[in-house]
């Protein structure tokens, strides 16, 4: 485990040159070590003196190269120094950041002057392990540092700086508080069993723990959320066989990746392609066609009854082929952020589609129409965007469409993809421990026996709890998570 105790230092800003570049220190000592490296333009302050955060302009100097001669005379830059003399800071100890110019050897030069005068080099990720240690931040807001740092887009980045303002960890910490609240009035009630005096009645332990399993569970849905922020937005192509379905997914992805044919249900399983949509990279998905029952039924009699180049073989597959290519359109229907209601302009609605169109939910579904480069039969009384994958009429509207509609999708479920992954297995324990509690509180006679294994379950859930938020954690932990950030960070 690295000390806290030295004070470190590291380029801050991004690799590359800028007009400004950044070089950061944290440590009890960084109020001697700033100014054997820089010189303020007021001569007459006092370092020392400085005890809330200030903004102190001058000139950072350093030797023109590493190696020390007589004529090595040293060069200056114009600097600010961002200042943070006390506990109120990112790391809660002394911090300071030194701007001046991006220039990646200068800084490089700035950073050699700081820790020739006493810092050293900051490890990945120490700067904000620091602020962890201390209380600053809690795990979950930690490693949301470094959603922020890999966020590919705009959906990526909303959902770090979600969880870096408390989005995951503030309910947990309310959660483990009503926890520990719980479990000490449990305990209270088994130092006095011998007088039956109880802190907790039967029926509020059933109503507390009912509620903290139904806040770890709502967690836990957002832990397997398709919204997650690592994850690209799915969009999915619905739509009856043969309007298009697989046209339209091929002109939105540029190739073709979907085979088309006047043929219903050519597709049988579903494809999908990265596609950018005004800027906002999504998974597009073309699934086959959906058959309401009836209609499914008489296609399967229709495909078994017609042998005409088919084999027996292929007779007694084509049943199960299509219940299974209807079995991923519907899942991935279920699993999708936003949905593509896909139809035919050069026909009324069928029964299926009507049905559709009264039952649309607006915040995950568009209506598309296709074909409208032919004759437009079709009267829809929704919004409804026209396209034509012949002509290309409508694609770049339609991309648009797509992102505004995510874009104003709540994403309060979004939670950075390496919290997912480490917090998952402690929420659902987390979670059993709850539901094993919940069922030994059968009546409002608990005897103490299962008093004490609802106390046993209950110091488990909070056990999980805490490796989430980070108040239990060991070193490994530490070093897999903080390592994978980058110096400065």
């Amino acid at each position: 485990m690295l000390t806290l105790d030295d004070t470190i230092a590291a380029v801050a800003s991004a690799s590359g040159g800028a007009a400004r570049g950044i070089v950061r220190l944290s440590g009890p000592q960084v109020g001697e070590i700033i100014p054997r490296c820089f010189q303020p333009l007021d001569a007459a302050l006092d370092w020392k003196q400085l005890t809330q955060a200030s903004v102190i302009s001058g000139r950072v100097f350093f030797p023109r190269s590493n190696n020390a001669t007589e004529n090595n005379r040293c060069l200056e830059m114009p600097a600010d120094v961002f200042l943070w003399p006390t506990r109120r800071s990112y790391t809660r100890q002394p911090l300071a950041e030194i701007h001046t110019l991006g220039s990646p050897p200068l800084l490089q030069a700035v950073l050699q002057a700081v820790c020739t005068a006493g810092a050293r080099l900051a490890q990945p990720g120490e700067f904000t392990l620091r602020a962890f240690l201390a209380g600053r931040i809690d795990l979950t807001q930690a490693e949301a540092v470094l959603g922020v740092i890999d966020a590919a887009d705009r959906r990526q980045l909303n959902a770090a700086l979600d969880q870096l303002a408390g989005g995951l960890s503030h309910p947990l910490q309310n959660l483990r508080n009503d926890l520990l609240d719980l479990l000490s009035d449990l305990e209270a009630g088994l130092d006095f069993v011998e007088d039956d005096i109880r802190f907790v009645a039967p029926g509020e332990l059933a109503t507390r723990l009912a509620q903290a399993t139904a806040q770890l569970e709502l967690v836990a849905q957002q832990l397997t959320d398709r919204n997650s922020g690592a994850n690209q937005p799915r969009v999915v192509l619905v739509g009856w066989p043969n309007v298009g379905k697989s046209s339209l997914f091929n002109a939105l992805v540029g190739n073709s990746a979907a085979l088309v044919s006047p043929q219903a249900g050519t597709t049988r399983d579903y494809l999908t392609a990265t596609v950018d949509a005004a800027g906002l990279p999504l998974e597009l998905i073309d699934t086959a066609g959906i058959l309401a029952e009836r209609e499914c039924i008489v296609a399967v009699e229709s495909a078994c009854s017609h042998s005409s180049g088919q084999s027996d073989h292929q007779q007694l597959t084509s049943q199960p082929l299509l219940a299974a290519a209807q079995a991923a359109a519907i899942a991935q229907h279920h699993t999708a952020d936003l949905r593509l209601l896909c139809l035919d302009a050069t026909r009324p609605p069928n029964d299926w589609e009507a049905l559709q169109l009264s039952q649309i939910d607006a915040n995950n579904m568009l209506v598309i129409l296709t074909k409208c480069d032919k004759t437009i039969e079709l009267d829809v009384t929704l919004p409804a965007i026209h396209t034509s994958s012949h002509t290309g009429t409508g694609l770049n509207s339609l991309r648009s469409a797509i992102r505004a509609a995510l874009t104003v999708q709540p994403n309060q479920t979004a939670i950075v993809a390496c919290t997912a992954d480490r917090a998952r297995d402690s929420i659902r324990s987390a979670t059993e421990s709850l539901s094993r509690a919940r069922c030994l509180v059968v009546d409002n006679s608990l005897h103490q026996t299962a008093e004490e294994l609802v106390a046993a379950e209950l110091r488990t859930a909070l056990s999980e709890l805490g490796k989430v938020v980070g108040a239990i954690y060991t070193d490994d932990l530490l070093d897999r998570i903080f390592s994978r950030f980058c110096i400065g960070k």
